[in-house]
């Protein structure tokens, strides 16, 4: 077990956030076992199997408060270098069974490393989309070099592109000219040119290109990539640029995770360490190659036949991928180093696809709505609603516009990463074991619940084996927010968002926890599982979050001067697994009618795909993101007395009376000390 003792040094691991201290000289694959890590080991720690490769970090990390050596862990030793020697060890990476803990220590449990893999998800929504690729196939008849006219042979396919197909100011890299004249000659001057034709208007613009050439006539698919870079997970798709067919879809954990959860945590880092933005930049682009030679596998093809790649990020990961320091949007006013369009070869950001492609990104619409807001506009196109429409991009930082074909209103709100299951005492990452549904009878105050990997209930038959494999770890984010919502209607939550006792909610799952109350959903310490609780400090975490995430949605029905909204779009990968109503009993969104509060996945990702597949998109994007209006929350006075309100469950001033005639919230109030209850908890947690 971790020892009390507060002089031992401090173990931190992430992605989960799972901390202790523990003597100096204790195995990183020890200290894990103790704590619950979700780190992999098959040959019992004897250096074998390399399943506990894990990552420490070096330097300050304001965010847990230390600051780390590079001798917080014990020198390579032998059994580590024979591995090398054998298999090779990635950059940086050291064997759980192996190190030793010698001071305080960061340590990041890549995803390889873990037994239970994450589930990135971030799929290809169903989409109609015109096709007009940016990168098209040519073939072309060139004439033969001639005595009497004399020119090279770059300049002839020239010519022969802008006669037989009007296409102009062509350029070509110096890998196509080395390889140019065999080929010309090969194909008794029949060439099958792959031409980026460009984008000729707009910020992004850029000229035509010659990518590749085949002799004759050759018909080669083209691809190319759809990028969701997000600051928990990057999402691609691999699409045949012909056809519009999505081939292949994959993900990763960002690795930038290990930096920090949120966004803010990783501007900190790169404030407090020489070089931490460069060290964070190339982590994410080692990551984004990882990801593209994973799904060129997939797809059975060469990286090297990736020909375009379209790239949507928030402004944070879009200044660290490109390669510029973050520091401003650290701090207000929050100004990006550009919100223009981009279009950059991609082997300029150290992409490791067809040395000719290029990447278009595209534009970020303020200082905290990027470009993957761009893209949820592209793909659910509020400037062309008739009614009005609410998007709501649910992740560590929402991302909320407001809109009709009138006029759009855009701003963001720093919810954190609650949402996402960080910052709760059981929570975790969606993956296998982890528990996304939950209901609570209103009688008996018992829970049942899904977990991810299994379609069973848990009072279901069947359901122990079906979940044999994962057990049940933890709680993710759409079950958190059903938790709350389910203890609300069930009386074990009041408005003010404190838990009753046993004795008030006639609950024996209720206990006293400290100096207020907690909930068990699931007790599985007598198999040797964990003990999944709700605690009121997971409440106030939820309500902090929501609260942020209301506030900005009302800032905006503000401007547009009405108390209601006709829809609500949930996008994002998280949104897609968000129960309206039990959003709607927590206070998240406004008050709407159930039916009018869809998803629309991973909205980002689909507005990638129409960003790749027609470049007409990308023109039409930037001239949509030049008319949203921006609001800033940090200087709307009228945001603080939202967020106020919203702090209670649904909200202490909005009536919801579209919510009420659904759901009867029980009236009652937990708070024995008097005066408002939020408040109370607040200042009995400052006295504590």
């Amino acid at each position: 077990m971790t020892t009390n003792n507060t002089k031992d040094p401090l173990v931190i691991f992430t992605p989960s956030g799972k901390r202790g201290h523990f003597p100096s000289g204790t195995p990183v694959l020890t200290a894990a076992r103790q704590l619950g890590v979700d780190l992999d080991s098959v040959c019992g720690g004897r250096g074998i199997c390399s399943k506990c490769q894990v990552e420490p970090s070096f330097g300050e990390f304001p965010k847990h408060g230390v600051t780390v050596s590079e001798t917080a862990l014990s020198e390579w030793n032998s059994v580590e270098q024979r591995y090398d020697d054998k298999r090779g060890l990635a950059k940086g990476r050291r064997l759980g069974c192996q190190a030793t803990i010698q001071s305080d220590v960061v340590i990041d449990v890549p995803a390889g490393s873990q037994v239970h893999r994450q589930v990135v998800r971030k799929r290809a929504e169903a989409r109609d989309i015109t096709i007009n690729p940016a990168v098209r196939r040519y073939y072309v008849e060139v004439e033969q070099p001639d005595m009497h006219e004399p020119s090279g042979d770059l300049e002839r396919l020239r010519q022969a592109l802008e006669k037989q197909f009007d296409i102009s100011g062509i350029d070509a890299d110096l890998h196509v000219m080395q390889s140019l004249q065999p080929i010309l000659r090969k194909g008794d001057w029949k060439v099958t040119c792959a031409v980026s034709t460009g984008i000729t208007e707009g910020t992004g613009a850029q000229k035509p290109a010659i990518l590749q050439v085949w002799p004759g006539y050759h018909e080669t698919p083209l691809y190319g990539l759809a990028v969701d870079l997000g600051s928990t997970t990057i999402a691609a798709h691999l699409c045949d640029l012909t056809t519009g067919e999505v081939v292949a879809s994959s993900g990763i954990m960002n690795p930038q995770i290990r930096f920090g959860e949120d966004l803010m945590s990783r501007v900190s880092y790169s404030m407090m360490n020489d070089g931490g933005a460069d060290e964070m930049t190339r982590a994410v682009r080692e990551g984004m190659n990882a990801l593209f030679t994973q799904i060129a596998i997939e797809a059975e093809i060469g990286t090297d036949q990736i020909m375009d790649v379209v790239f949507v990020m928030n402004p944070v990961m879009h200044h660290l991928f490109l390669g510029i320091d973050p520091y401003e949007l650290g701090q207000a006013p929050f100004a990006l180093c550009t919100s223009e369009a981009l279009s950059v070869r991609a082997s300029t950001l150290g992409l490791a696809i067809h040395p000719s492609a290029r990447a278009y990104i595209l534009p970020s619409i303020a200082g905290h709505v990027g470009a993957d807001a761009a893209a949820v506009t592209l793909s659910e196109a509020p400037d062309k609603s008739e009614d009005l429409v609410l998007l709501v991009d649910v992740g560590t930082n929402a991302e909320i516009q407001l809109g009709n074909k009138d006029k759009v209103y855009a701003c963001s709100s720093p919810t954190g990463p609650a949402f996402e299951g960080a910052q709760i005492s059981s929570g975790q990452r969606a993956a296998p074991g982890a528990i996304e549904h939950l209901t609570i009878d209103p009688i008996t105050k018992e829970p049942r619940f899904q977990v991810i990997g299994s379609e069973l209930w848990s009072d279901e038959p069947g359901f122990a084996e079906s979940i044999a494999s994962s057990g049940i770890t933890g709680i993710c984010g759409s079950g958190i927010i059903e938790s709350v919502a389910e203890m609300r209607m069930a009386g074990i939550l009041d408005a003010s968002g404190l838990i009753g006792s046993a004795e008030q909610t006639g609950s024996s799952r209720c206990f006293a926890d400290g100096r207020t109350n907690s909930y068990t959903i699931w007790d599985g310490t007598a198999d040797g599982g964990p003990l999944i609780t709700v605690t009121n400090p997971d409440i106030r975490a939820i309500q902090m979050a929501k609260a942020a995430l209301y506030s900005g949605a009302r800032l905006l029905m503000d401007k547009f001067e009405t108390d209601t909204v006709d829809r609500v779009v949930l996008a994002g990968a998280f949104g897609a697994h968000i129960s309206p109503k039990h959003a709607m009993v927590l206070g998240m969104i406004p008050d709407c009618e159930l039916d009018k509060v869809t998803s629309a996945g991973n909205a980002a990702g689909t507005g990638a795909r129409i960003a790749l597949l027609n470049v007409a998109a990308r023109g039409e994007i930037e001239e949509i993101v030049g008319n949203i209006i921006k609001i800033e929350t940090a200087i709307e006075p009228s945001f603080q007395s939202h967020f106020v309100s919203a702090s209670a469950i649904p909200n202490a001033t909005e009536p919801f009376p579209i919510l009420s005639s659904i759901v009867t919230l029980p009236d009652v109030n937990f708070n024995t000390g008097g005066g408002d209850g939020a408040s109370s908890g607040r200042r009995r947690r400052r006295r504590g």
